[in-house]
């Protein structure tokens, strides 16, 4: 915040503190007291930007309010009383709905319908939709940008949200620049996507960016953060801050286009952004101009992020070396998996898996090569079925395979609660969204956007047009990512990926090689058919999308997967083995 302040030439600041990660760890602790609800880093920045913000006059709208906007608005302005800034500032409620929903649910109606439908529900879920008011601990509704808008239209300086959508701070500020309307539907769509962009502190200046490797490491040691130019039309431009360090470029930003999408329409509390026209130019250097975005009205629900008790878990990580590795693995695991089954507890585990790391290199030339892990982990009811997992094998600490070692430090390995995630969805037209100043108080209404459009059947389909793939000429076997870029992450269960190319004339080949049955097949192992698959394309980006609805279980907060978030899937993928055509390496 403070570098943005500093060394951009901005007008507003925005910033996105909230990932399902912290508001699961957070919520159980601010209800027992242990935790103030808001993200400390949110109030750090504040407290190191507060002078310049006030000295250059720029706005700040940041949902780092988390679970407690009321609080860390409340720190905000004694810190600028006590430093005699004259400040504005305000917080947006409305987004905790955990009484709301507690109370249908114990007056017999249930409002908790899948976000994804019917596409895929957990099984693991089963257990929690029996009786959720039992296990439950949060609710918060996704809200837009409302009570923001109406908040800077009121003179505010500082807007502290909670969960508003990651892209509402950008919608919010664009929308009382420029003065839209709330059925400017194509502008207010296009600061959507601005937003979508920018939300991801420095993905938008070469973070996690699959092309990384074509750059100077001193390009990538300290990135500036991006900054979204919005014109009166909706249509904007990504830059960042010249004397800081980044990389914009068309393929930068079409990474960060693609990433955590659930297909071609993207969805907002105050408007539903079609992106399957989206335009992506590189305009000069460290400029990048994104158009082609349609805006239709919202639909009538909007996102439940609820948190439960599921459990508790543990993991455990194993080492072995070089000789007869897999066979070692195949030992470790019989003997656990045998004496809990003596042991009669054997089917108390709600998760028991044996993740085999890595593989040994052949031939290595140092033992750090030749060595790989066994990630043990598990999920019960009890603390004390994975008590009896540690017993079990701790039980067989010395009649292990040859060459075991482990870490001292087996924390990971005591018992410990953890939350699950179900998304849901919940009427727009029973939120009582607000935002409120502090002094004076004040608090204004936000109400509801003027029209819905009922929400649609999300597309999917296999390649457009099939071109044989013998027509592009002789091939010959590449790694996917020689010829492509691509991004991952997680959307609750699911893991979305965009996968593109660089050439036009390469997409003709690219959307015809990966369909459906394509990308089962680069998963290999990882695929289960309990899993499905939509995909869509993106032709004036070169791209090709899908979502895989179930690798994630119930969100990041429980999941089993080492990668929780989704982000490596990519790099996998893209380092799969495949037949390319010559003429385009």
């Amino acid at each position: 915040m403070l570098n943005q302040a500093r060394y951009g030439d901005v007008d507003v600041i925005t910033g996105d503190y909230l990932a399902e990660m912290n508001l699961a760890q957070n919520a159980e602790a601010m209800r027992t007291g242990s935790h103030p609800g808001y993200e400390p880093t949110a109030l750090e920045g504040l407290t190191l930007s507060l002078d310049v913000i006030y000295e250059k006059r720029i706005k700040v709208i940041i949902n780092g309010g988390a679970l407690n906007p009321k609080a860390l608005a409340g720190k905000t302005l004694q810190m600028a009383t006590a430093r005699n800034l004259d400040l504005k500032i305000c917080y947006v409620s409305g987004d905790d709905l955990m009484d709301i929903i507690l109370k249908q649910l114990r007056s017999g109606e249930s409002l908790l319908k899948p976000l994804d439908g019917e596409t895929y529900v957990s099984q693991q879920h089963a257990r929690f939709l029996e009786s959720p008011q039992e296990t439950m601990i949060s609710a918060h509704a996704y809200l837009g940008a409302r009570a923001i808008q109406k908040g800077l239209e009121e003179g505010a300086d500082i807007i502290i949200c909670g969960r508003v959508s990651d892209a509402s701070p950008v919608i919010g500020a664009a929308q009382w620049w420029h003065g839209w309307s709330d059925t400017a539907y194509d502008e207010l769509a296009g600061a959507l996507i601005a937003g979508h962009l920018i939300e991801c502190s420095t993905y938008s200046t070469g973070a996690n960016f699959a092309g990384f490797d074509k750059y100077p490491l001193e390009d990538l040691l300290d990135l500036g953060l991006p900054i979204a130019e919005i014109d009166s039309k909706g249509h904007c431009i990504i830059t960042k801050a010249a004397t800081l360090p980044g990389i914009v470029t068309r393929d930068v930003i079409i990474c960060q286009l693609l990433y955590e999408l659930q297909g071609n329409i993207y969805l907002n509390s105050d408007v539903k952004a079609d992106i399957s026209d989206v335009s992506v130019e590189q305009e000069s250097e460290s400029r990048v101009s994104i158009s082609g975005v349609k805006g239709y009205p919202p639909p009538p629900t909007t996102k439940l992020a609820i948190f439960y008790r599921g459990g508790f878990q543990c993991e455990l990580n194993i080492n072995a070396t070089g000789y007869a590795t897999g066979r070692k693995y195949q030992l470790q695991e019989a003997q656990v998996r045998t004496k809990l089954k003596q042991l009669g507890v054997s089917e108390d585990f709600d998760t028991l898996e044996f993740q085999r790391c890595g593989i040994p290199e052949p031939d290595a030339r140092s033992q750090l090569a030749s060595t790989t892990y066994l990630r043990i982990f598990a999920q019960a009811q009890k603390q004390a079925t994975l008590g009896q997992l540690i017993k079990v094998i701790m039980y067989f600490f010395m009649q292990h395979y040859s060459g075991m070692h482990l870490s001292l430090d087996i924390r990971t390995a005591r018992p410990i609660p953890y939350l699950a995630y179900y998304p849901a969805l919940f009427p727009q037209s029973l939120i009582s969204e607000s935002v409120t100043f502090l002094d004076p108080s004040l608090t204004i209404a936000a109400g509801h956007p003027p029209a819905y459009a009922p929400l649609l059947p999300r597309e999917d389909y296999d390649p457009k047009e099939r071109i044989p793939l013998s027509s592009f000429g002789p091939t010959q076997d590449a790694l996917l990512g020689d010829i492509a870029l691509a991004r991952s992450g997680d959307k609750g269960a699911n893991i979305n990926i965009g996968i593109f190319v660089r050439h036009e004339s390469e997409w003709p080949w690219l959307r015809t090689f990966l369909t459906k049955d394509r990308l089962k097949w680069l998963m290999g192992e990882d695929w289960r058919d309990e899993y499905a698959i939509e995909r869509v394309e993106f032709e004036k980006i070169w791209a090709v999308h899908f979502v895989i609805y179930g690798p994630l279980g119930r969100g990041v907060s429980s999941s089993a997967r080492l990668d929780s978030l989704g982000k490596g899937f990519a790099d996998f993928i893209r380092a799969r083995v495949v037949d390319v055509p010559v003429k385009f390496l």
